[in-house]
């Protein structure tokens, strides 16, 4: 699969990106707020073979894409995903980006991307995301591609030894459209 959008270009993880996914993946500082530990080589491998495995399955409930510039050296700067819920009609989305490349809207571009593939191909009903509360950061994210900030849990999540809070993001179906309309060509 592959999605393009005026600058990026996210596409299926290929085996090369274990490279990417370590250089970012093994600092303590990005990966503080999330479910996962830092990646050493051999998890950084193992996590891009998982994702290239889970690409082939069939009904697809699972898609992780590599964020690439278009017209560029198809390098990964990132990587945008989401993963049906137990009821197939809702997706939890997720999204990491090179601190190299903050500040450039492409996190916001590449969700936009996969939110209108998750409304328009996979015909999904709602997409929902969270965050830790300490990284608006990815909320604001959230928030400029479209979606709205729907609550905020307190201490239901046990990551590196301790509770921490999520903040809840969603957007429906019925809603992607007036989204659309007021970022065209986004």
């Amino acid at each position: 699969m592959r999605l393009e959008t005026a600058r990026l270009v996210l596409r299926e993880f290929v085996e090369d990106d274990w490279r990417a996914m370590h250089a970012t993946h093994s600092r303590e500082d990005l990966v503080r707020f999330l479910t996962i530990e830092p990646m050493d080589e051999a998890a950084a491998r193992a996590y891009v073979q998982g994702t290239m495995v889970s690409a082939s399955e069939l009904p697809r409930v699972e898609w992780e894409l590599a964020i690439t510039l278009r017209g560029g050296d198809d390098a990964m700067l990132g990587r945008v995903g989401m993963k049906r819920d137990a009821d197939p009609r809702s997706a939890m989305l997720w999204f990491t980006l090179d601190p190299a490349h903050h500040g450039n809207g492409y996190a916001t571009e590449a969700v936009r991307a996969l939110l209108d593939h998750a409304f328009d191909d996979v015909k999904l009903h709602r997409v929902w995301g969270d965050c830790d509360p300490r990284n608006m950061q990815s909320g604001r994210v959230m928030e400029r591609a479209g979606m709205r900030r729907e609550g905020h849990l307190v201490q239901n999540l046990w990551i590196k030894g301790e509770w921490c809070d999520s903040v809840l993001y969603a957007v429906l179906a019925s809603e992607w459209a007036n989204v659309r309309a007021a970022h065209p060509g986004s």
